[in-house]
Protein backbone atom coordinates (compact mmCIF):
# COMPACT_ATOMS: atom_id res chain seq x y z
CA UNK A 1 0.00 0.00 0.00
CA UNK A 2 2.75 2.57 0.86
CA UNK A 3 4.62 1.83 -2.35
CA UNK A 4 1.35 2.55 -4.13
CA UNK A 5 0.42 5.37 -2.35
CA UNK A 6 4.07 7.04 -2.93
CA UNK A 7 3.70 6.34 -6.63
CA UNK A 8 0.58 8.26 -7.20
CA UNK A 9 1.75 10.82 -9.04
CA UNK A 10 4.04 8.09 -11.51
CA UNK A 11 0.75 6.48 -12.05
CA UNK A 12 -1.19 10.00 -13.21
CA UNK A 13 1.56 10.58 -15.63
CA UNK A 14 1.77 6.78 -17.09
CA UNK A 15 -2.60 7.20 -17.56
CA UNK A 16 -1.79 10.79 -18.96
CA UNK A 17 0.71 9.05 -21.20
CA UNK A 18 -1.78 6.54 -22.48
CA UNK A 19 -4.73 8.33 -22.98
CA UNK A 20 -2.59 10.67 -25.46
CA UNK A 21 -2.26 7.78 -28.02
CA UNK A 22 -5.25 7.68 -29.76
CA UNK A 23 -5.67 4.00 -30.22
CA UNK A 24 -9.33 3.88 -31.83
CA UNK A 25 -9.84 0.20 -33.04
CA UNK A 26 -12.80 1.12 -35.20
CA UNK A 27 -10.62 3.34 -37.22
CA UNK A 28 -8.36 2.07 -39.94
CA UNK A 29 -6.48 5.10 -39.75
CA UNK A 30 -5.83 4.88 -36.00
CA UNK A 31 -4.03 1.40 -36.59
CA UNK A 32 -0.58 2.74 -36.05
CA UNK A 33 -1.93 4.03 -32.84
CA UNK A 34 -3.10 1.06 -31.30
CA UNK A 35 0.20 -0.71 -32.52
CA UNK A 36 1.91 2.12 -30.88
CA UNK A 37 0.16 2.09 -27.79
CA UNK A 38 0.63 -1.45 -27.53
CA UNK A 39 4.58 -1.07 -27.53
CA UNK A 40 4.15 1.36 -24.70
CA UNK A 41 2.34 -1.00 -22.54
CA UNK A 42 4.67 -3.36 -23.33
CA UNK A 43 7.57 -1.74 -22.18
CA UNK A 44 5.52 -0.78 -19.00
CA UNK A 45 4.92 -4.65 -17.87
CA UNK A 46 9.04 -5.11 -18.31
CA UNK A 47 9.33 -1.86 -16.05
CA UNK A 48 7.01 -3.06 -13.42
CA UNK A 49 8.52 -6.40 -13.26
CA UNK A 50 6.39 -9.05 -15.57
CA UNK A 51 8.46 -11.36 -17.23
CA UNK A 52 7.94 -13.09 -20.54
CA UNK A 53 6.30 -9.72 -22.00
CA UNK A 54 5.86 -9.56 -25.49
CA UNK A 55 3.54 -8.21 -28.21
CA UNK A 56 1.37 -10.58 -30.04
CA UNK A 57 0.23 -10.39 -33.60
CA UNK A 58 -2.70 -11.06 -34.83
CA UNK A 59 -5.04 -10.48 -38.53
CA UNK A 60 -5.44 -6.90 -37.10
CA UNK A 61 -4.47 -5.23 -33.72
CA UNK A 62 -2.18 -6.37 -31.10
CA UNK A 63 -2.51 -8.33 -28.05
CA UNK A 64 -0.22 -7.50 -25.62
CA UNK A 65 0.82 -10.31 -22.78
CA UNK A 66 3.06 -11.00 -19.75
CA UNK A 67 3.58 -12.94 -16.54
CA UNK A 68 4.65 -13.70 -13.49
CA UNK A 69 4.74 -17.06 -12.11
CA UNK A 70 7.37 -17.92 -9.37
CA UNK A 71 4.68 -18.97 -6.88
CA UNK A 72 4.49 -23.46 -7.32
CA UNK A 73 1.30 -24.57 -5.18
CA UNK A 74 -0.81 -21.20 -5.34
CA UNK A 75 -3.70 -19.97 -8.06
CA UNK A 76 -3.10 -18.42 -10.88
CA UNK A 77 -4.69 -15.11 -11.61
CA UNK A 78 -5.19 -13.93 -14.98
CA UNK A 79 -5.63 -10.11 -15.40
CA UNK A 80 -7.33 -9.15 -18.48
CA UNK A 81 -8.04 -5.12 -19.78
CA UNK A 82 -8.17 -3.49 -23.34
CA UNK A 83 -6.14 -0.45 -24.42
CA UNK A 84 -8.02 0.63 -27.39
CA UNK A 85 -10.71 3.21 -27.41
CA UNK A 86 -14.05 4.37 -28.61
CA UNK A 87 -14.11 7.33 -31.43
CA UNK A 88 -14.47 10.80 -30.14
CA UNK A 89 -17.23 11.98 -32.11
CA UNK A 90 -18.85 14.51 -31.31
CA UNK A 91 -15.75 16.07 -31.26
CA UNK A 92 -17.39 19.64 -30.41
CA UNK A 93 -19.18 18.64 -27.76
CA UNK A 94 -15.31 18.33 -25.95
CA UNK A 95 -14.28 20.75 -23.43
CA UNK A 96 -11.09 20.34 -23.42
CA UNK A 97 -9.37 17.83 -26.32
CA UNK A 98 -10.14 14.15 -26.03
CA UNK A 99 -6.47 12.85 -26.45
CA UNK A 100 -5.36 15.53 -24.42
CA UNK A 101 -5.36 14.50 -20.46
CA UNK A 102 -6.81 17.47 -18.32
CA UNK A 103 -7.03 17.31 -14.64
CA UNK A 104 -10.11 19.70 -13.20
CA UNK A 105 -10.77 18.98 -9.64
CA UNK A 106 -10.71 15.48 -8.94
CA UNK A 107 -11.24 14.28 -12.30
CA UNK A 108 -8.77 13.72 -15.02
CA UNK A 109 -10.69 13.96 -18.15
CA UNK A 110 -9.98 12.18 -21.76
CA UNK A 111 -11.08 9.66 -24.29
CA UNK A 112 -10.07 5.88 -22.31
CA UNK A 113 -9.23 7.81 -18.64
CA UNK A 114 -11.81 5.40 -17.63
CA UNK A 115 -12.70 2.83 -19.90
CA UNK A 116 -9.98 1.24 -20.11
CA UNK A 117 -6.99 2.55 -19.63
CA UNK A 118 -7.31 4.10 -16.01
CA UNK A 119 -8.76 1.09 -14.88
CA UNK A 120 -6.08 -0.95 -16.49
CA UNK A 121 -3.53 1.23 -14.41
CA UNK A 122 -4.82 0.69 -11.55
CA UNK A 123 -4.11 -3.15 -12.23
CA UNK A 124 -0.80 -2.02 -13.41
CA UNK A 125 -0.17 0.02 -9.64
CA UNK A 126 -1.48 -3.06 -7.74
CA UNK A 127 1.51 -5.30 -8.81
CA UNK A 128 4.30 -2.81 -9.19
CA UNK A 129 3.42 -2.66 -5.22
CA UNK A 130 3.49 -5.74 -4.64
CA UNK A 131 6.81 -6.45 -6.51
CA UNK A 132 8.65 -3.65 -5.93
CA UNK A 133 7.07 -2.92 -2.11
CA UNK A 134 7.06 -6.62 -1.05
CA UNK A 135 9.62 -7.92 -3.61
CA UNK A 136 7.27 -10.57 -4.93
CA UNK A 137 3.56 -11.27 -6.01
CA UNK A 138 1.14 -13.58 -3.43
CA UNK A 139 0.25 -15.69 -6.18
CA UNK A 140 1.34 -16.29 -9.72
CA UNK A 141 -0.11 -13.56 -12.27
CA UNK A 142 -0.64 -13.59 -16.66
CA UNK A 143 -1.86 -10.50 -17.99
CA UNK A 144 -3.23 -9.82 -21.10
CA UNK A 145 -4.26 -6.32 -22.73
CA UNK A 146 -6.58 -6.55 -25.55
CA UNK A 147 -6.47 -4.55 -28.70
CA UNK A 148 -9.73 -5.11 -30.38
CA UNK A 149 -12.28 -5.24 -27.20
CA UNK A 150 -13.95 -1.76 -28.45
CA UNK A 151 -14.70 -3.61 -31.89
CA UNK A 152 -15.45 -7.00 -30.44
CA UNK A 153 -12.13 -8.74 -29.75
CA UNK A 154 -12.54 -10.43 -32.65
CA UNK A 155 -8.54 -11.73 -32.61
CA UNK A 156 -8.97 -13.28 -29.11
CA UNK A 157 -10.75 -16.84 -29.72
CA UNK A 158 -7.91 -17.78 -32.29
CA UNK A 159 -5.23 -16.41 -29.79
CA UNK A 160 -7.33 -19.05 -26.66
CA UNK A 161 -7.46 -21.74 -29.17
CA UNK A 162 -3.50 -20.99 -29.98
CA UNK A 163 -2.25 -20.62 -26.30
CA UNK A 164 -5.21 -22.50 -23.74
CA UNK A 165 -2.59 -24.64 -21.80
CA UNK A 166 -0.17 -21.37 -21.76
CA UNK A 167 -3.05 -19.28 -19.96
CA UNK A 168 -4.19 -21.50 -17.88
CA UNK A 169 -5.69 -19.67 -14.81
CA UNK A 170 -7.65 -20.66 -11.70
CA UNK A 171 -9.27 -16.65 -11.49
CA UNK A 172 -9.87 -13.84 -13.96
CA UNK A 173 -10.15 -10.30 -13.15
CA UNK A 174 -11.53 -7.61 -15.34
CA UNK A 175 -11.76 -4.05 -14.26
CA UNK A 176 -14.04 -2.98 -17.36
CA UNK A 177 -17.62 -2.31 -15.19
CA UNK A 178 -19.05 0.48 -13.11
CA UNK A 179 -19.21 1.33 -9.28
CA UNK A 180 -22.63 1.86 -7.64
CA UNK A 181 -21.53 5.17 -6.69
CA UNK A 182 -18.61 6.99 -5.22
CA UNK A 183 -17.28 4.32 -2.13
CA UNK A 184 -19.72 1.97 -3.17
CA UNK A 185 -18.15 -0.73 -4.81
CA UNK A 186 -19.64 -3.38 -7.03
CA UNK A 187 -19.03 -7.00 -8.95
CA UNK A 188 -20.80 -7.48 -12.06
CA UNK A 189 -22.33 -10.73 -12.12
CA UNK A 190 -24.12 -10.72 -15.61
CA UNK A 191 -23.52 -8.82 -19.02
CA UNK A 192 -25.29 -8.66 -21.80
CA UNK A 193 -24.92 -10.13 -25.07
CA UNK A 194 -24.02 -7.94 -28.11
CA UNK A 195 -25.24 -8.36 -32.16
CA UNK A 196 -23.82 -5.40 -34.42
CA UNK A 197 -25.49 -5.32 -37.52
CA UNK A 198 -25.26 -2.49 -40.62
CA UNK A 199 -28.25 -1.89 -42.61
CA UNK A 200 -27.90 -0.55 -46.02
CA UNK A 201 -30.09 0.48 -48.66
CA UNK A 202 -29.53 0.69 -52.42
CA UNK A 203 -31.87 2.53 -54.83
CA UNK A 204 -30.93 4.38 -57.83
CA UNK A 205 -27.47 3.76 -59.52
CA UNK A 206 -26.40 7.59 -58.87
CA UNK A 207 -27.32 10.60 -56.48
CA UNK A 208 -30.59 12.02 -58.86
CA UNK A 209 -32.28 15.61 -58.95
CA UNK A 210 -34.58 16.08 -56.19
CA UNK A 211 -36.76 18.25 -58.62
CA UNK A 212 -36.69 15.97 -61.93
CA UNK A 213 -37.39 12.39 -59.76
CA UNK A 214 -38.69 13.93 -55.97
CA UNK A 215 -41.91 12.07 -56.01
CA UNK A 216 -41.15 9.81 -58.79
CA UNK A 217 -38.30 7.84 -57.79
CA UNK A 218 -38.03 5.99 -53.83
CA UNK A 219 -35.63 7.59 -52.03
CA UNK A 220 -33.24 5.30 -50.12
CA UNK A 221 -33.09 7.52 -47.27
CA UNK A 222 -36.41 7.86 -46.35
CA UNK A 223 -37.17 3.67 -47.04
CA UNK A 224 -34.24 2.97 -44.69
CA UNK A 225 -36.19 5.63 -42.25
CA UNK A 226 -39.21 3.43 -42.07
CA UNK A 227 -37.42 0.53 -42.00
CA UNK A 228 -35.38 1.55 -38.83
CA UNK A 229 -38.59 2.88 -37.24
CA UNK A 230 -41.00 -0.20 -37.87
CA UNK A 231 -38.79 -2.24 -35.23
CA UNK A 232 -40.50 -1.09 -32.76
CA UNK A 233 -44.10 -1.01 -31.57
CA UNK A 234 -45.30 2.50 -29.85
CA UNK A 235 -44.47 1.14 -26.47
CA UNK A 236 -40.62 0.38 -27.02
CA UNK A 237 -41.37 -3.47 -27.69
CA UNK A 238 -39.49 -4.96 -30.65
CA UNK A 239 -41.60 -6.30 -33.64
CA UNK A 240 -39.32 -8.94 -34.87
CA UNK A 241 -41.41 -11.89 -35.14
CA UNK A 242 -39.58 -14.48 -32.74
CA UNK A 243 -37.34 -11.95 -31.15
CA UNK A 244 -38.69 -12.30 -27.35
CA UNK A 245 -38.92 -16.19 -27.83
CA UNK A 246 -35.94 -17.49 -25.91
CA UNK A 247 -35.51 -14.31 -23.35
CA UNK A 248 -35.46 -16.10 -19.78
CA UNK A 249 -38.34 -15.72 -17.68
CA UNK A 250 -37.49 -14.36 -14.37
CA UNK A 251 -39.42 -15.09 -10.97
CA UNK A 252 -41.01 -12.32 -8.87
CA UNK A 253 -38.31 -13.49 -6.44
CA UNK A 254 -35.08 -13.04 -8.82
CA UNK A 255 -36.72 -9.26 -9.55
CA UNK A 256 -36.45 -8.50 -6.43
CA UNK A 257 -33.21 -9.46 -5.77
CA UNK A 258 -31.92 -7.61 -8.22
CA UNK A 259 -33.99 -4.58 -7.23
CA UNK A 260 -32.03 -4.25 -3.70
CA UNK A 261 -28.94 -3.23 -5.48
CA UNK A 262 -30.29 -1.31 -8.43
CA UNK A 263 -30.35 2.11 -9.24
CA UNK A 264 -33.80 3.35 -9.27
CA UNK A 265 -35.54 4.78 -12.32
CA UNK A 266 -35.33 8.53 -11.10
CA UNK A 267 -30.82 7.75 -10.35
CA UNK A 268 -30.77 6.25 -14.18
CA UNK A 269 -32.72 9.44 -15.85
CA UNK A 270 -30.50 11.99 -13.77
CA UNK A 271 -27.28 9.89 -15.15
CA UNK A 272 -28.85 10.10 -18.63
CA UNK A 273 -29.93 13.56 -18.16
CA UNK A 274 -33.49 13.07 -19.64
CA UNK A 275 -37.11 13.80 -18.47
CA UNK A 276 -38.47 10.42 -19.11
CA UNK A 277 -37.70 7.04 -19.89
CA UNK A 278 -38.64 4.86 -22.69
CA UNK A 279 -39.11 1.12 -23.39
CA UNK A 280 -41.29 -1.98 -23.22
CA UNK A 281 -43.77 -1.51 -20.15
CA UNK A 282 -43.95 -3.43 -16.42
CA UNK A 283 -39.81 -3.28 -15.95
CA UNK A 284 -38.30 -0.82 -13.99
CA UNK A 285 -35.29 1.01 -16.50
CA UNK A 286 -33.13 -1.01 -14.98
CA UNK A 287 -35.02 -4.22 -15.49
CA UNK A 288 -34.68 -3.20 -18.96
CA UNK A 289 -31.26 -2.63 -19.51
CA UNK A 290 -30.03 -5.91 -17.94
CA UNK A 291 -32.58 -8.19 -18.06
CA UNK A 292 -34.67 -7.98 -21.26
CA UNK A 293 -33.25 -7.33 -24.76
CA UNK A 294 -32.81 -3.93 -26.68
CA UNK A 295 -32.56 -3.02 -30.12
CA UNK A 296 -31.17 0.39 -31.04
CA UNK A 297 -30.03 2.48 -33.26
CA UNK A 298 -26.15 3.43 -33.49
CA UNK A 299 -26.19 5.58 -36.48
CA UNK A 300 -27.56 6.35 -39.48
CA UNK A 301 -25.79 8.37 -43.03
CA UNK A 302 -27.23 8.68 -46.04
CA UNK A 303 -27.81 11.81 -48.40
CA UNK A 304 -26.14 15.50 -48.17
CA UNK A 305 -24.71 16.07 -44.57
CA UNK A 306 -22.54 19.73 -45.32
CA UNK A 307 -23.79 23.22 -44.41
CA UNK A 308 -27.14 24.57 -46.20
CA UNK A 309 -29.35 22.24 -48.61
CA UNK A 310 -28.71 19.98 -51.44
CA UNK A 311 -31.38 18.71 -53.63
CA UNK A 312 -30.79 14.91 -54.28
CA UNK A 313 -32.26 11.51 -53.95
CA UNK A 314 -29.39 9.93 -52.59
CA UNK A 315 -28.51 6.25 -54.31
CA UNK A 316 -28.12 5.04 -50.69
CA UNK A 317 -28.57 4.88 -47.46
CA UNK A 318 -27.53 3.02 -44.01
CA UNK A 319 -28.30 2.53 -40.82
CA UNK A 320 -25.62 0.92 -37.63
CA UNK A 321 -27.79 -1.38 -35.41
CA UNK A 322 -26.78 -2.94 -32.20
CA UNK A 323 -28.73 -5.46 -30.50
CA UNK A 324 -28.22 -5.92 -26.76
CA UNK A 325 -29.18 -10.39 -26.04
CA UNK A 326 -30.01 -12.26 -22.73
CA UNK A 327 -30.27 -15.12 -21.84
CA UNK A 328 -31.04 -17.55 -23.16
CA UNK A 329 -31.01 -15.38 -26.70
CA UNK A 330 -28.50 -16.55 -29.76
CA UNK A 331 -26.52 -13.94 -31.60
CA UNK A 332 -26.66 -15.95 -34.94
CA UNK A 333 -30.35 -16.72 -34.51
CA UNK A 334 -31.90 -13.39 -33.16
CA UNK A 335 -29.36 -12.35 -36.83
CA UNK A 336 -31.44 -14.68 -38.69
CA UNK A 337 -34.42 -13.20 -36.88
CA UNK A 338 -34.21 -9.55 -37.93
CA UNK A 339 -32.64 -10.50 -41.73
CA UNK A 340 -35.83 -12.35 -42.40
CA UNK A 341 -37.96 -9.61 -41.07
CA UNK A 342 -36.02 -7.33 -42.61
CA UNK A 343 -35.68 -8.74 -46.13
CA UNK A 344 -39.65 -8.73 -45.94
CA UNK A 345 -40.17 -5.12 -44.72
CA UNK A 346 -38.17 -3.97 -47.61
CA UNK A 347 -40.34 -2.60 -50.62
CA UNK A 348 -39.63 -3.76 -54.20
CA UNK A 349 -38.43 -0.71 -55.03
CA UNK A 350 -35.32 -0.47 -53.01
CA UNK A 351 -32.62 -3.31 -52.38
CA UNK A 352 -31.53 -3.93 -48.68
CA UNK A 353 -28.56 -5.57 -47.41
CA UNK A 354 -27.68 -6.70 -43.86
CA UNK A 355 -23.99 -7.09 -42.78
CA UNK A 356 -22.99 -8.60 -39.00
CA UNK A 357 -20.36 -7.37 -36.96
CA UNK A 358 -19.74 -8.59 -33.33
CA UNK A 359 -21.89 -11.79 -32.42
CA UNK A 360 -21.44 -12.02 -28.32
CA UNK A 361 -23.53 -14.46 -26.60
CA UNK A 362 -24.97 -12.71 -23.15
CA UNK A 363 -22.77 -14.27 -19.83
CA UNK A 364 -23.92 -15.08 -16.25
CA UNK A 365 -21.39 -15.37 -13.37
CA UNK A 366 -21.56 -17.68 -9.93
CA UNK A 367 -21.81 -15.74 -6.81
CA UNK A 368 -21.01 -17.78 -5.05
CA UNK A 369 -17.60 -19.03 -5.96
CA UNK A 370 -15.14 -18.62 -3.68
CA UNK A 371 -13.07 -16.08 -6.07
CA UNK A 372 -16.39 -13.85 -5.54
CA UNK A 373 -16.13 -14.40 -2.10
CA UNK A 374 -12.15 -12.79 -2.71
CA UNK A 375 -13.41 -9.95 -4.24
CA UNK A 376 -15.99 -9.16 -1.43
CA UNK A 377 -13.23 -9.27 1.90
CA UNK A 378 -10.93 -7.13 -1.13
CA UNK A 379 -13.98 -4.69 -1.55
CA UNK A 380 -14.12 -4.29 2.17
CA UNK A 381 -10.31 -3.58 2.72
CA UNK A 382 -9.98 -1.50 0.22
CA UNK A 383 -13.45 0.96 0.25
CA UNK A 384 -14.44 -0.02 3.79
CA UNK A 385 -17.70 -1.63 2.09
CA UNK A 386 -18.96 -5.10 0.57
CA UNK A 387 -20.02 -4.34 -3.01
CA UNK A 388 -23.34 -5.40 -4.59
CA UNK A 389 -23.59 -7.73 -6.98
CA UNK A 390 -25.11 -6.20 -10.30
CA UNK A 391 -26.04 -7.15 -13.92
CA UNK A 392 -24.82 -5.04 -16.56
CA UNK A 393 -26.45 -3.90 -19.45
CA UNK A 394 -23.13 -3.70 -21.13
CA UNK A 395 -20.84 -6.13 -22.74
CA UNK A 396 -17.45 -7.44 -22.87
CA UNK A 397 -16.98 -9.95 -25.42
CA UNK A 398 -13.41 -11.31 -23.14
CA UNK A 399 -15.40 -12.38 -20.15
CA UNK A 400 -17.21 -15.42 -21.53
CA UNK A 401 -14.77 -16.00 -24.27
CA UNK A 402 -12.04 -16.54 -21.26
CA UNK A 403 -14.85 -18.51 -19.33
CA UNK A 404 -15.27 -20.71 -21.96
CA UNK A 405 -11.54 -21.27 -22.85
CA UNK A 406 -10.00 -21.74 -19.40
CA UNK A 407 -13.56 -22.60 -17.38
CA UNK A 408 -12.02 -20.64 -14.47
CA UNK A 409 -14.14 -18.16 -13.06
CA UNK A 410 -14.38 -14.58 -13.80
CA UNK A 411 -14.76 -11.37 -11.51
CA UNK A 412 -15.71 -8.47 -13.25
CA UNK A 413 -14.80 -6.07 -10.39
CA UNK A 414 -14.99 -2.44 -11.63
CA UNK A 415 -13.60 0.59 -10.73
CA UNK A 416 -15.39 2.90 -13.27
CA UNK A 417 -18.52 5.68 -11.89
CA UNK A 418 -21.99 5.90 -13.26
CA UNK A 419 -21.10 9.32 -14.11
CA UNK A 420 -17.65 8.63 -15.89
CA UNK A 421 -18.90 8.89 -19.15
CA UNK A 422 -17.35 6.19 -20.74
CA UNK A 423 -18.03 6.00 -24.97
CA UNK A 424 -19.52 9.87 -24.68
CA UNK A 425 -17.63 12.96 -24.99
CA UNK A 426 -15.87 14.65 -21.37
CA UNK A 427 -15.02 10.72 -20.21
CA UNK A 428 -13.32 11.60 -17.26
CA UNK A 429 -11.74 9.31 -14.27
CA UNK A 430 -11.86 10.07 -10.23
CA UNK A 431 -8.92 9.62 -8.98
CA UNK A 432 -9.95 9.11 -5.28
CA UNK A 433 -11.81 5.78 -6.62
CA UNK A 434 -8.46 5.24 -8.61
CA UNK A 435 -6.61 5.28 -5.80
CA UNK A 436 -8.91 2.92 -3.87
CA UNK A 437 -9.21 0.96 -6.67
CA UNK A 438 -5.58 0.44 -6.21
CA UNK A 439 -5.45 -0.68 -2.89
CA UNK A 440 -8.58 -3.39 -3.27
CA UNK A 441 -6.76 -5.09 -6.05
CA UNK A 442 -3.78 -4.85 -3.92
CA UNK A 443 -6.02 -6.83 -1.55
CA UNK A 444 -7.58 -9.04 -3.91
CA UNK A 445 -4.35 -10.82 -5.29
CA UNK A 446 -3.67 -11.58 -1.07
CA UNK A 447 -7.08 -12.84 -0.70
CA UNK A 448 -7.09 -15.20 -3.73
CA UNK A 449 -3.98 -16.47 -2.34
CA UNK A 450 -5.41 -18.03 0.65
CA UNK A 451 -7.53 -20.27 -2.05
CA UNK A 452 -5.79 -23.57 -2.87
CA UNK A 453 -5.93 -24.01 -6.86
CA UNK A 454 -8.77 -27.23 -5.86
CA UNK A 455 -10.64 -24.31 -4.25
CA UNK A 456 -10.66 -22.15 -7.09
CA UNK A 457 -11.88 -25.45 -9.85
CA UNK A 458 -15.34 -24.50 -11.73
CA UNK A 459 -18.28 -25.28 -9.67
Amino acid sequence: MAHARAHRGRTVRTLEELIRIPSISAQPARAGDVRRCAGRLAELLCRIGLERVRVVETARHPLVYGEWCRRPGRPTVLVYGHYDVQPVDPLGAWRSPPFEPTRRGDHLYGRGASDNKGQLCAHLAAIEAWLRGAGRLPVNLRFLLDGEEEIGSPSLPDFLRRGRERLASEVVIISDTRMLGRGRPAVTVGLRGLLNLELEVHGPWRDLHAGTFGGAVHNPLQALSELVAGLHDRDGRVVVPGFYDRVRRWSERDRRVLAEAAPGDEAILRQARVAAGWGARGWTLHERTTLRPALTVNGLGGGYQGPGSKSIIPAAASAKLGVRLVPDQRPLEVEQLLRRHLMRATPTTVQATVRAGSRVPPVLFDTAHPAMEAASAACLRGFGARPAFLRSGGTIPAAGMLRRALGAPVVLLGLALPDDGAHAPNERLHLPTLWQGINTLIWFLLEVARLSPATCAPR
